[in-house]
């Protein structure tokens, strides 16, 4: 290397950079030469190391982890991946060398050269010609180096780009996220005239104020002047008094110039993220004669951000912050990310109601906030700071202050004049100290247009007036604690959590009771769900390597093509690792949609319905727009007569407004239960939906069920085995007591799945206690189930119907000992064949009681395999809540329906329960021929006791004595349910 090891750059926090220029929010992508593609590429075993006589190639951008089997990903939450304490890290410390040739434009000759590195992980060495030229830090910021000395227009000049894996920085970038080593965004080498705009600060609020500061650097000769045009305004006007005002002040000196041009917009149209209004704006850095020197371009939004009491308001208005935390991750690049694949994440986070984003932890590609600005999202930017591990040493280290402000600062500096960016975060986990004062005083000096949050500064008391927190911004708080605080009087600045409702494996329970607080309790404002992507990366099974880039087919809708999986920690032999942590997203890794997806997506609707038993009455739920951009249809649902649609006009409702809506003409009335649906999609083509695009689909019920229990008499004789236990043929087991289900993630780290594995529910035995006979159609059956803590008796009644169905009536009381179990309900398994399932009741998504948001009661038909949900780690999965009735079928419509006495919890997968808990992976799973086939009584809600707080009371089993009834029979030719047709999206 050309760098002395006596300096060590990767050890000392005070040195944040060298040489390296300051940041700007001037683009430079226009006429730069793109150096992204294949480079010389070596990987060595440390700094140190001697480079080989051969060298192999790696992509840039592209992290070296996802292709070189030396150094794979490593994934850990909390703990770093190394013992040594900060600033240390260890001796054998892979180090990326890449090197290639690039040719100067001749035409640039005069012009200053710049190279530009997007991000490296996590030290930068830059050399020209085996020159160095610079050293950069921060792993997910740009580093920019002046080579105009040493490079020549017209030439051809080595440039090599080293990459030191840990670091100091690695101490304050430990982000719950695979680590990874590489350059992970373009590199590129651009040009400027010796006099240049080196920076403009655009400010410009609702009420169609608009500011432009300019910083201008080179030869300043006097007679240089600023102008800027502003997309359908024209030409902004000079504020000369500012110019004279900074002369006066000595602000302008022979290396530095600023000027000020100022314009109202009266027609501007406010930017919000409902409605996205952008304006380009084109800044001209002019020479003394006029020639055009330097120009900047920007799309800019009218919008104010302001605190007032305890809310934000955005252009004056209180809005709810519907938001979701985002990593940059791809599962065959790892760190590398497109601009396609940001603009997918956003379109998928607009589509299910999300109306903000929060860059954890660390300022994301300069591509998603011009994707933001363009698509309506509000942003969260945070600053590339969390050091976990050792947050509280470091948080007052003086050693760690300069890269503490440098991050925070260099984040403002490129991201100031996005209107989508509404808050600055100072980081994530790491502590409080004096670091993040100095940080926050810096913010608000330079831009005092936005508040300033960070979690660690209002952890312990959120009504502080501490510096660093304009938001009282708590992670996992419980439902009591937030609406506790908001009703105490103690308030004193909005709250807005900055992670809630964490999304690990089959989770997001109670998601409907925080919005049914939030948005009736003044002062809680919204929230940011932990997050948007599983970061499953996809995993050969044969050598255990990354897939990596240029993978084709390796998965589909969620699921890991034969021979492939999806890894997390520990699957590269990473240690220490945390598991599968790293799955805790709303999207698999390929973007699929989780169920929870769903469950946000209606309880953010623009749109909502009430019904007072006999108006319905249409809300618009939005603070911008009104429902023109929409169309609707009604779902008429009715228990016995199948669906059927009938179109329906919106009217013309502004926000915040209602109004009635006619119901359906004709409605059955055969005495089933009648519930309509409202099913509201895109009327026109939308920058993130095409026309057509279903946004919600609320429902309201009309009718009751009204039916009686049971729904035959009683006839015929029931066949049972010794134990007095059903035999029938569309049966391979017959329907026994369960009272646990596999673990979810929620589960076990929660420490539910602990209690019962201890309490022997996963290892029930069955103990007969007595069989009886009441003539030829009754059997009944008592049965104990002896656990660690108590027995449960457990009661089943099975009688032969005249429709030749059976009634299985059973009751189960459970000891006081067993004060939370998973469920309690019959399983059974069916023989091969069966693939339909067509229920009666919400759907069609998955769903648990405290999940339950999304569904609408309807007719609803789906493949048995594509009920089950693939979480990464197998788990309990695909439930139906509160189902009336279903059939089981096989392709020729012959098959078991079976019809409840009351709403209950069903899933239908080809799993066992223990199945499921047995395997790491989808791969280690073979589905069983036949159908595995839960009723439940009861089951426990799922929560997000994985990091946060667990379901609420309510939603957890309770003691005593269940009852429930349901009947099986053979399923009409057609696979009905009820007589009823199905319906499907």
């Amino acid at each position: 290397m050309s760098i002395s090891d006596s300096v060590r750059p990767w050890e000392s926090p005070e040195l944040t950079g060298w040489r390296r220029l300051p940041m700007s929010a001037v683009d430079r992508r226009d006429g730069s030469v793109l150096l992204d593609g294949t480079w010389r590429f070596q990987l060595l075993r440390s700094p140190g190391a001697p480079l080989a006589e051969e060298w192999g190639e790696a992509p840039v951008p592209g992290c070296w982890t996802m292709h070189d089997p030396h150094d794979l990903p490593h994934y850990t939450n909390v703990r770093m991946p190394f013992p040594h304490r900060p600033p240390l890290v260890p001796e054998a410390n892979p180090t990326g060398v890449y090197e290639r040739e690039a040719a100067i434009p001749a035409e640039w000759a005069g012009r200053r050269i710049l190279l530009h590195v997007g991000a490296a992980e996590s030290v930068l060495i830059a050399e020209v010609d085996r020159r160095p030229v610079g050293i950069g830090k921060d792993s997910h910021l740009a580093s920019d180096f002046d080579i105009t000395d040493v490079v020549r227009p017209g030439a051809t000049h080595t440039l090599r780009l080293t990459v030191v894996k840990w670091s100091d920085a690695s101490h304050i970038e430990d982000q719950d996220q695979w680590w990874h080593g590489g350059i992970t965004r373009s590199v590129r080498l651009c040009s400027t005239d010796p006099l240049y705009l080196d920076d403009v600060d655009v400010r410009a609020g609702r009420d169609g104020d608009l500011r432009v500061d300019c910083r201008v650097r080179g030869p300043l000769t006097e007679g240089w002047s600023v102008s800027a045009g502003l997309e359908g305004y024209g030409e902004l006007a000079r504020d000369t008094a500012h110019d004279a005002a900074n002369r006066e002040q000595g602000r302008v000196s022979d290396f530095l110039g600023e000027a000020r041009l100022t314009a109202t917009v009266t027609d501007a149209r406010p930017w919000s993220a409902e409605s996205p209004a952008l304006y380009g704006l084109t800044v001209r850095l002019h020479r003394a004669d006029g020639t055009v020197a330097d120009t900047a371009r920007q799309r800019i939004g009218f919008r104010t951000v302001e605190i007032r009491g305890r809310d934000l308001l955005i252009n004056g208005d209180r809005v709810l912050i519907r938001g979701v935390n985002r990593h940059d991750f791809h599962p065959l690049t790892g760190r590398v990310v497109t601009e396609e694949d940001m603009r997918a994440d956003l379109v998928t986070m607009k589509r299910f109601g999300f109306n903000a984003v929060r860059t954890s932890h660390y300022p994301n590609d300069p591509a998603l906030l011009r994707l933001t600005d363009e698509l309506g999202l509000y942003v969260v930017d945070e600053a590339d700071i969390e050091s976990h591990d050792h947050a509280h040493e470091i948080a007052d280290d003086p050693r760690y202050l300069p890269a503490f402000v440098d991050r925070v600062s260099r984040m403002v500096l490129r991201d100031k004049n996005h209107p989508s960016v509404v808050v600055w975060s100072l980081g994530n986990e790491s502590d409080y100290g004096a670091h993040h004062d100095a940080a926050a005083a810096w913010v608000r000096r330079h831009d005092p247009t936005r508040p300033v949050q960070y979690e660690g500064a209002a952890r312990t008391d959120w009504a502080s007036a501490r510096i660093a927190a304009d938001i009282a911004c708590p992670m996992y708080a419980s439902l009591d604690e937030i609406t506790a605080h908001a009703r105490s009087g103690e308030q004193t600045k909005p709250l807005i959590l900055c992670e809630y409702s964490h999304a690990m494996g089959n989770s997001n329970g109670t998601l409907a009771d925080h919005w049914a607080e939030i948005e009736t309790t003044p002062g809680l404002q919204g929230g940011f769900i932990w997050e948007f992507r599983d970061h499953g990366i996809l995993q050969r099974i044969a050598d255990g390597l990354p897939a990596g880039p240029g993978t084709t087919g390796g998965y589909a809708d969620g699921i890991a093509a034969p021979g492939h999986r999806w890894a997390y920690g520990g699957d590269f032999g990473d240690s220490p690792h945390d598991g599968a942590f790293c799955a805790d997203g709303l999207v698999l890794p390929d973007r699929t949609p989780k169920p929870a997806m769903y469950e946000h997506r209606e309880l953010a609707a623009p749109v909502r319905l009430s019904y007072d038993g006999t108006t319905a009455t249409v809300h618009n739920r939005m603070h911008v727009r009104d429902l023109a951009w929409l169309s609707a249809e009604w779902q008429i649902g009715a228990e016995h007569r199948g669906v059927r649609s009938e179109p329906v006009r919106l009217p013309d409702l502004p926000p915040g407004a209602s109004a009635p809506l006619p119901l359906p003409a004709a409605l059955p009335d055969d005495g089933g239960e009648l519930w309509v649906t409202l099913r509201v999609t895109t009327a026109r083509d939308e920058p993130w939906a095409p026309a057509g695009t279903e946004i919600c689909a609320p429902g309201i019920r009309l009718r009751e069920r009204t039916a009686a229990w049971p729904p035959a008499a009683p006839g015929g004789r029931v066949e049972t085995d010794e134990e007095g236990l059903l035999v029938h043929p569309l049966l391979t087991a017959p329907p026994v007591l369960s009272l646990w289900r596999a673990p979810t993630d929620n589960d076990l780290l929660g420490g539910a799945a602990r209690r019962w594995s201890e309490w022997g529910l996963d290892t029930l035995v069955r103990k007969i206690v007595s069989v009886t006979h009441e003539g030829d159609g009754r059997t009944t059956t008592v049965a104990e189930h002896p656990t660690a803590v108590g027995t449960v008796v457990h009661e089943q009644v099975l009688t032969a119907l005249a429709d030749g169905s059976v009634l299985v009536e059973e009751t189960a009381t459970l000891p006081g000992a067993l004060h939370d179990v998973a469920r309690v309900g019959s399983v059974l398994e069916t023989a091969p064949g069966p693939d339909s399932l067509e229920w009666y009741g919400p759907g069609p998504w998955e769903s648990y009681p405290d999940r339950s948001a999304a569904g609408y009661v309807s007719h609803h038909r789906a493949r048995v395999d594509d009920l089950f949900t693939p979480y990464l780690r197998p788990q309990e999965s695909g439930g139906r809540n509160a189902v009336r009735a279903f059939s089981l079928t096989r392709p020729d419509g012959t098959g078991l329906a079976v019809r409840l006495d009351a709403p209950r919890q069903v899933s239908v997968t080809r799993h066992r329960a223990a199945d499921l808990a047995a395997a790491a992976h989808h791969d280690e799973l073979a589905p069983r021929p036949g159908c595995v086939l839960h009723v439940d009584a009861a089951h426990r809600g799922l929560g997000t006791a994985s990091c946060g707080p667990d379901t609420l009371p309510r939603y957890l089993v309770p003691t005593g004595t269940h009852r429930w009834a349901w009947t099986l029979g053979a399923a009409d030719c057609g696979g009905a349910v009820a007589g009823g047709g199905a319906a499907q999206r």
